[in-house]
């Protein structure tokens, strides 16, 4: 118990600090690990990949919106990680990433897109975990409802479930 509430707090330590002061890796998961960043990244915590457990993407300052889904019935609130916020913790170094899901299907997401009020990697929906089966434990969601430039056939297609990789590369 002692040594999570220490790895925790080391880890929301390390995550305030500026990027350019963060020159040690970051922290090792200490729970499963959900996603790994991998490619044109800068800081890693597992050779040239960077591992994140809920924990970790949690301590990552959560943005919460509601929004709509071509794939839901009704607002759904959405909360995780902004895609920008993520992106600058790994120092990422490129013009895209490619996001690739359990099931291997994966797509292509721009820099364009690592924005303010862009999209997030959901790690809860209506305040719940999501498992395999309702889209989770990852979801790439954009704020559909709240920017009409989402609302197209190629940002539906970036929104990518049951997310568990991402390749920074052009």
């Amino acid at each position: 118990m002692i040594a999570q509430t220490f790895t925790r707090m080391a880890t929301l330590a390390f995550l305030a600090l500026p990027q350019g002061l963060a020159a040690d890796p970051l922290p090792t998961p200490t729970g499963e690990v959900l996603l790994t960043v991998s490619g044109s990244i800068t800081n890693t915590n597992d050779g040239d990949a960077t591992l994140f457990d809920r924990a970790m993407l949690e301590a990552l300052d959560p943005v919460t919106f509601t929004t709509t889904t071509i794939w839901t019935e009704g607002p759904q609130e959405f909360t995780g990680v902004s895609l920008k916020t993520l992106m600058e913790t790994v120092g990422a170094e490129a013009a895209s990433l490619s996001a690739t899901a359990v099931n291997d299907y994966a797509v292509k997401i721009p820099d364009s897109d690592w924005v303010d009020g862009g999209p997030i990697v959901a790690f809860l929906q209506n305040g719940a975990s999501m498992s395999l089966r309702e889209k989770g434990p990852l979801w790439v969601v954009y704020p559909f409802d709240d920017n009409a430039k989402y609302q197209n056939e190629v940002t539906y297609s970036r929104a990518i479930w049951q997310l568990d990789r991402i390749e920074v590369a052009d």
